[in-house]
């Protein structure tokens, strides 16, 4: 890891914004919070947006009744006079306006970096957590574990309250658990974390960033000018490397975790327990029990790995051990993230619909032995040949919906030719209830029948929480 001092700067009341001309980027969750914040200081805001229907219309009688600017159906035009540019995290970099604003000099910020412009001094500092997988459990999971510690503390970011609502909320806080997704780490060039985690990276969302590189290359902003630790995957040498590449204050920390023993600054697991070796006197001959498998739930090596990076984030804040214990206690995790849903007939029946792409699905995958897998959807460019490899032995049968789910039926034949595939070519909603009666056909008792689909919904569904409800109301109906 480099070493430099970082400065931020901290913008007193509205003299920053006032007068000054901010285009933002988009409505919705972002562009609209973004730009009353900037109107009410003194801003003179113009809103673009590319999409002219019924919803954006409303949206933009809002902000105009405020006397904010909003152009509808023109969001590649830079407007005249344009001195910043706040964008929606989900806008693509070489989109033309963007070009423009670059060509005349003028930075372009997401929210988050807005939101980190306007901490004030007394600012509660931030535990940032991005990852192509497992941020909004481990943001979670951090969140209860500081609870536990009795901090003022909330999950913020892509996730929960806004940042922009935790940041000039009235609420003080003594320590944020901030989610962050690529999309905003590319926008949030002078963000300083107090520190960081890198969970994993896998190929995601490479249309947006343009290649495997960009993509990894945004994650790792989140380490820039860390103060105390940043966490990564020891099973993940990618997210170690981002560690070595970042510049960050003197005295950081690089911690590791680890679903194995850990070494000297790193926490892992022996024996069934949780352990630090990283935040602990004379970490290369002691450890420190942190709280057993058992308390993390669920249990499943994906889900313990999220434990370890939100227990060292944690313990780099100064958390003691035993809230570490009871914040992981008292974690519930989200709906469709490896949810038991019932057993019927000796057979377990898992929602894992949150499992959208092929890395998540390779991890749920391997927390259970013998599987009846129901997968497919929206492929998004993705390949199946790795997770089917990985995985093969563990499939007692797969059951297979939704537009791409040749792709997989494809690498089921390469890779686990033996293993019994019904291919249901439907891609109505219906298709649930008759991928679950078709599963509970190939399983025997013991097995898991799991959803995780490696794919995304919308193919079939609204998002993946539907698709979860219509997996879990199929699996009522085989009880009833």
């Amino acid at each position: 890891m480099g070493s430099g001092q970082v400065t931020s700067s901290v913008p007193e009341g509205s003299s920053e914004f006032q007068g000054k001309h901010v285009t933002v980027a988009g409505l919705g969750v972002s562009g609209i919070p973004a730009a009353k914040v900037l109107h009410a200081r003194g801003a003179i805001v113009t809103v673009v947006n590319d999409g002219d229907d019924s919803r954006a219309r409303e949206q933009a009688a809002e902000l105009e009744a405020l006397g904010v600017t909003v152009r509808l159906g023109d969001g590649a035009t830079l407007p005249e006079g344009t001195e910043l540019v706040v964008t929606a995290p989900g806008w693509k970099p070489d989109k033309p306006l963007f070009e423009a604003a670059r060509a005349a000099g003028v930075e372009i910020w997401g929210d988050v970096e807005l939101a980190w412009r306007l901490r004030g001094p007394d600012a509660a500092p931030w535990l940032a957590v991005t990852g192509t997988n497992g941020k909004t459990t481990t943001v979670q999971m951090l969140a209860s574990i500081l609870k536990a510690a009795g901090l003022r503390t909330a999950a913020v970011g892509n996730i929960g309250v806004s940042l922009l609502d935790a940041v000039l909320g009235e609420e003080h806080y003594d320590v944020l658990a901030v989610e962050l997704s690529s999309y905003q780490l590319h926008w949030a060039p002078s963000l300083r974390a107090h520190s960081a985690a890198v969970l994993n990276l896998a190929p995601d969302h490479l249309d947006w960033h343009g290649s495997m590189e960009a993509y990894a290359r945004d994650k790792g902003r989140i380490y820039e000018g860390n103060r105390v630790a940043c966490v990564y995957n020891a099973a993940d040498k990618a997210t170690e490397d981002l560690v070595r590449e970042a510049d960050v204050e003197e005295g950081c920390r690089a911690i590791g975790f680890t679903l194995g023993t850990p070494g000297p600054s790193q926490l892992g697991v022996v024996e069934g327990i949780l352990v630090d070796r990283a935040f602990v006197e004379n970490r290369h001959k002691n450890a420190q029990e942190l709280a057993e498998v058992s308390d993390v739930n669920p249990p499943a090596p994906h889900n313990i790995a999220n434990a370890l990076a939100a227990a060292a984030l944690a313990r780099a804040f100064g958390v003691p051990a035993k809230a570490v214990r009871d914040g992981l206690r008292n974690f519930t995790p989200d709906a469709h993230r490896i949810a038991h849903v019932a057993d019927v007939d000796g057979v377990a029946y898992v929602d894992d619909s949150k499992a959208t792409n092929t890395h998540a699905a390779e991890a749920s995958l391997a927390a259970y032995e013998s599987i009846v897998w129901i997968a497919g959807g929206l492929a998004k460019g993705a390949t199946f040949d790795e997770l089917v490899a990985k995985s093969a032995k563990r499939l007692r049968g797969a059951v297979l919906i939704g537009a791409d789910r040749a792709l997989i039926r494809e690498a089921l034949a390469r890779h686990a030719p033996e293993v019994p595939v019904v291919d249901l070519d439907r891609t109505d909603t219906g298709a649930m209830l008759a991928a679950v009666q078709e599963a509970k056909r190939l399983a025997a008792e013991g097995d898991t029948v799991l959803l995780a689909p490696a794919c995304a919904s919308m193919d079939m569904f609204a998002n993946y929480n539907k698709r979860g409800d219509a997996f879990a109301e199929a699996v009522r109906e085989l009880g009833a």
